[in-house]
């Protein structure tokens, strides 16, 4: 069959203009914001509405041996939605649905749905979707799963998969499986759910998520402070981290500081290498006593400047320049993300190790990170046009994942390993390991027609 013959066939099985084959539309979902170099050009891109539109899709692809990549609202940052050649992109973005019960606490939601959209309709009855990457309200609940997606509070309350009790998910045959479900406890066979968490669209198309949430928030309490050293700032992370849980702690480090302040004006401290966002949402007098002990901390590690509010805005003011690091520090260039996380005590020699990369290799590397959990991202500057920059920057990218390695960490705590960091991951897990996801991969995807060259 030709290449049209084949498109056609699929056609008659899915409702109308749910194919785009016009390489004007199709080029817009050949990459993620990872803007991956080496993005195929695909057969073609499928909107897909429904379950039943995606196991048509997947027994089709099947049939005639034709890749398939899930992509969800494209905000990734690993290039693991990466379109190939000859395939085909499953955009699940318009897949919708959501529906909660607040006597359960429990939402059972659609692919397509925003992170943000999630916590609004739950929040609407008042309830609470904690995991909250800084992406939250361009990037889709699909693509959360997908990757296992963290986010500023899960230092306290953990990320997607703690919230995850159930999927549906088509298998690379067309088959539907409901995983798990709307159970609080629920141990009956193997842990499959788990499995497709975090997955990257290798092993099935997820299209229902089934979410615990939580009763809503309590109010923040916001301490702010500056540092002239990052052994200071570093100090003071691990002061608290090993007395409380913060409900927030977050870090930008110099650069990430003054690329914030030029897009916000804030009147952040320009002369900081180091700024500390830390809350604390406990009830009652225990919200102050954190907050405070909190503040004493950053004040014996010789903090510049100490800011404490119990004023909502406030907090939210700090928080969302936080969120804003990434797309400020791209406005110098062309970045390279990392996702490179450690153990806590580890994370002076992380941030010391990756000073000491940038300086190497005459690049700037700016770092942000989720501290209390030791989730780094260093973001890498470069122009792509300077062939010798580009080549010291994709040096220091790997240099970076190898430094976490060595301080038994991960090559990503957060995006996923997509392509860009794939030649990476049998470093961190062993051979063995990656003998055993093979065989997973294999079992369940014979053909390797999802997402081939993502992951494995």
């Amino acid at each position: 069959m030709t290449t049209s013959e084949v498109i056609s066939e699929l056609a008659k099985q899915l409702p109308a203009s749910a194919i785009l084959t016009d390489p004007a539309i199709t080029d817009s979902y050949r990459r993620d914001w990872a803007k991956d170099p080496d993005a195929g050009h695909p057969l073609a891109v499928v909107r897909a509405r429904s379950t039943n539109d995606v196991q048509a899709v997947m027994r089709w692809a099947s049939r005639h041996s034709i890749p398939v990549v899930p992509r969800g609202a494209g905000s990734g940052l690993s290039g693991g939605a990466t379109a190939v050649n000859e395939g085909i992109v499953l955009s699940t973005e318009l897949m919708r649905d959501i529906t909660i019960d607040p006597t359960t606490r429990i939402a059972v939601v659609q692919p397509g749905l925003l992170n943000a959209e999630v916590k609004k309709a739950a929040a609407a009855e008042g309830l609470w979707y904690p995991p909250d990457p800084s992406s939250f309200e361009i990037c889709s609940i699909g693509g959360n799963a997908a990757t296992n997606a963290g986010g500023l509070c899960c230092v306290k309350y953990g990320v997607t998969t703690d919230y995850v009790l159930g999927l549906q998910v088509v298998l690379a045959d067309g088959t539907a499986v409901r995983l798990g479900g709307p159970r609080v406890k629920d141990v009956a066979g193997l842990s499959l759910t788990k499995l497709f968490v975090g997955s990257e669209g290798t092993l099935g198309v997820i299209t229902e998520i089934t979410l615990r949430l939580l009763p809503p928030q309590q109010p923040a309490s916001t301490v702010v402070a500056g540092f002239h050293s990052l052994s200071d700032a570093v100090g003071a992370i691990l002061e608290i981290t090993k007395v409380m849980r913060p409900a927030m702690l977050e870090f930008m480090d110099g650069t990430a500081i003054n690329a914030v302040e030029d897009a916000v004006k804030m009147g952040l401290d320009r002369s900081a290498q180091a700024l500390l966002i830390a809350q604390s949402d406990s009830p009652g007098a225990d919200r102050s006593r954190e907050a405070n002990f909190m503040a004493a901390a950053f004040t014996q590690h010789n903090a510049t400047e100490v800011f404490v509010t119990d004023d909502e805005a406030e907090g939210a003011a700090f928080t969302a320049a936080r969120r804003f690091a990434i797309p400020a520090v791209e406005r110098l260039g062309t970045l390279l993300l990392e996702d490179v996380g450690v153990p806590i005590p580890a994370l002076p020699q992380l941030l010391e190790g990756i000073q000491k990369i940038a300086q190497d290799r005459g690049v700037l590397v700016a770092v942000i990170a989720h501290a209390g959990d030791g989730n780094t991202h260093p973001l890498i500057v470069h122009n792509p046009e300077d062939h010798d920059e580009a080549r010291r920057a994709n040096v220091a990218f790997g240099e970076i994942m190898d430094l976490a390695i060595s301080l038994g960490g991960t090559i990503t705590g957060e995006h996923g390993v997509g392509r860009l960091k794939k030649a990476w991951l049998p470093g961190q897990v062993g051979e063995d390991v990656m003998v055993l996801t093979r065989k997973i991969k294999d079992a369940l995807d014979p053909a390797g027609i999802l997402n081939p060259g993502a992951m494995t």
